[in-house]
């Protein structure tokens, strides 16, 4: 009988997909990150997590009696909103507070339309005027490693951050007017000024736990005039300005 001679020749090896987790989504390694076409980006553990696992929590279980460091207060995500007015007049305004925004967060945003139309501001229903960001994971500690660090530092006669901007559920709502405070804007090709709002979504459920967790974290808070109430007094005398 004939013998059949097997193919020598091997095809060459092919990369190996991610292994798959039970609902569907690959299983990422923690020091890596899955960019937007689904590859893995080697990347370090954030400075700010870091901090956060090996110091703030064991001294917070400490400073408060708590056995579980589950009842540490966690940041969920952070939550960027700008809103673009000029884009009405000038669609490029749009696009270039959009690359600016994915400079300054590394994440590349959504933009929101308009609801109804407004016939006072120009606004007409479906219209792109704003931005929109969710930053989760090592995107959020790094982005807001590098707000506490450099960019609220560079804002121009910077006296503390208002206690106003807590919700009564220990979530922190800050507004900047100026990008430009982010090393990563280009000053040359930036069209002017854009505001944003940065809203940090906790686990606390608190504000007076919120405010603890987030000074532990560097936030540069303003001091409470009435000290001798505590930071309980001091938020809600902050409340009673509003």
């Amino acid at each position: 009988m004939a013998t059949i001679e097997k193919n020598k020749t091997e095809k060459p090896a092919q990369a190996r997909a991610p292994k798959q987790a039970h609902g569907g989504k690959p299983v990422v390694a923690p020091s890596s990150i899955v960019v937007s076409d689904g590859k893995e980006t080697p990347h370090p553990k954030p400075r700010l997590k870091k901090y956060y696992q090996e110091e703030l929590v064991p001294g917070l279980m400490e400073k408060w009696g708590l056995e579980n460091p589950f009842q540490i207060p966690r940041l969920i995500k952070i939550v960027i909103n700008m809103g673009v007015s000029r884009a009405r007049e000038n669609v490029q305004a749009l696009d270039s507070a959009r690359e600016e925004l994915a400079m300054m967060v590394g994440q590349w945003p959504q933009v929101r339309k308009s609801k109804k139309s407004i016939s006072n501001f120009k606004l007409r229903e479906g219209m792109p005027i704003g931005l929109r960001v969710t930053l989760r994971g090592d995107r959020m500690w790094e982005f807001l490693d590098r707000m506490i660090a450099i960019a609220i530092p560079r804002i121009r006669d910077f006296r503390g951050l208002e206690l106003k901007g807590f919700d009564g559920r220990g979530n922190y709502n800050l507004g900047l007017k100026d990008q430009t405070i982010f090393p990563e804007i280009n000053m040359e090709r930036s069209l002017g000024q854009q505001g944003m709002n940065v809203t940090i979504v906790t686990s606390a459920g608190q504000d007076d736990r919120s405010l603890e967790f987030l000074t532990a974290l560097g936030f540069p808070f303003k001091k409470p005039q009435n000290s001798g109430h505590g930071k309980t007094g001091a938020l809600a005398a902050a409340g009673k300005e509003k």
